[in-house]
């Protein structure tokens, strides 16, 4: 159905390429780009060996406007799936509206030197796409992302409203390192230490990084630590769900990666400010992801189950009052692995990045301006996921979370 130009070479992307390859009458044609041309070349082995597809590579630097405006024209991309930074969707953006292509991406924009994530920066290019007649899709992953069209298809087939929400990600999974996070650890650490915020009663609240905690017994894991932190769902959700009353994001953690993380905070290596050691300026964070283990290549590695969904309280459409569901995924990382060579974090991410941008490209989600994924249709996306990898199941809970 169309070309497709891939931007990003991480873990992620080496997912949802290698599940691109898989529905090549969606994709077809994929260009694989990023600053480091050996890694887009590796991966491109990759599916070449597990799928049988050839897919192109090319160098690129996301910053450089006019550079991807030229790769978008060579390839003929009907859409840009950007799976780079947050820092860099703004400049994607951009290239997208010069070069007539759709956009999608996995993750709000950014500021590289401030630890705000927020989405008025992204949604101020309504106007822009909707005069080009061009659609783009923001947080096409799985949180954001498939949290958020779960909590429209409940919408849409169980609740009238939605009185609160609360979304759970726990990675029950584990390896062999003594420090490692689950996907690019510059960004998952200054998500994880920035202050938690959630909406309630109209505003949001705010309490210190790590705080709040609570266990919480997991479908496919078992009992888990969860900790209250800010994701950027909460503010999509709030903003197009406004009958909202409390919106929450929790996320499991070990002890040992709350007592790393906490250390590397107090002794600077989390800082995003340059600094200067031995002449020569440096920011910190970005020192210590060359130390870390890169989560692309822990997937041999990792073993268990992640489980990321949404409860949700509201008033039923069968006028039987308010009632409470659960809906989720269970993933696992070792089948993840056996598929297309990934761990289950970087496979829960690429699959709906793959699954959006098939929603373009067939047609269902092409809508000119800036969209967020709970203001679109979610019946095919919720079909597809459970064809290709991520089935789903919905329960309904008793009643509203106690916690």
């Amino acid at each position: 159905m169309g070309k497709t130009l891939v931007v990003g070479a991480g873990g992620v992307s080496h997912a949802a390429v290698h599940k691109m390859a898989m529905n090549a009458e969606i994709f077809t044609e994929i260009t694989l780009a990023s600053r480091t041309k050996s890694k887009c070349d590796a991966i491109a082995a990759s599916v070449k060996e597990r799928v049988g597809v050839e897919i192109k590579t090319a160098q690129l630097d996301a910053m450089d406007v006019a550079a991807t405006v030229a790769l978008i024209k060579e390839t003929g991309a009907e859409i840009l799936v950007n799976l780079a930074l947050p820092y860099q969707d703004l400049k994607l953006m951009d290239a997208c509206l010069e070069a007539g292509c759709h956009y999608l991406d996995t993750a709000n924009y950014e500021p590289e030197d401030e630890a705000k994530f927020e989405y008025h920066w992204q949604w101020a290019y309504q106007d822009k796409f909707k005069e080009a007649g061009l659609t783009a899709i923001l947080g096409s992953g799985f949180d954001p992302g498939v949290t958020s069209v779960f909590a429209t298809w409940l919408k849409k087939h169980k609740l009238d409203t939605i009185r609160q929400i609360d979304v759970l990600d726990a990675n029950g999974g584990s390896n062999d390192q003594a420090f490692a996070t689950n996907f690019n650890p510059e960004i998952n650490l200054r998500e994880v230490l920035q202050e938690a915020r959630h909406w309630e009663s109209g505003d949001w609240q705010t309490t210190p990084a790590m705080t709040h905690k609570v266990e919480f017994d997991f479908p496919g894991i078992g009992p888990k630590n969860m900790y209250l932190m800010y994701h950027e769902e909460l503010e999509s959700l709030s903003t197009h769900f406004p009958e909202i009353e409390r919106a929450r994001f929790w996320m499991t953690f070990g002890d040992a990666y709350i007592m790393h993380a906490k250390v590397l905070e107090n002794v600077g290596m989390t800082r995003i400010d340059p600094v200067m050691h031995n002449g020569q300026e440096i920011i910190p964070i970005q020192f210590l992801k060359t130390l870390l283990p890169d989560p692309g290549d822990l997937g041999e590695q990792t073993k268990g189950k992640a489980c990321i969904g949404d409860i949700a309280t509201g008033q039923a459409k069968d006028g039987s009052g308010e009632k409470t569901y659960y809906i989720y995924n269970i993933c696992d990382h070792e089948e993840c692995f056996a598929e297309v060579g990934s761990q289950a974090v970087s496979y829960t991410t690429g699959v709906p990045a793959m699954i959006g941008a098939a929603q373009v490209l067939k047609g269902n989600w092409v809508k000119p301006g800036v969209w967020n994924m709970e203001q679109l249709d979610p019946d095919n996306f919720m079909d597809m996921l459970n064809d290709h990898g991520l089935p789903w199941q919905v329960h309904e809970l008793e009643g509203p979370v106690s916690f």
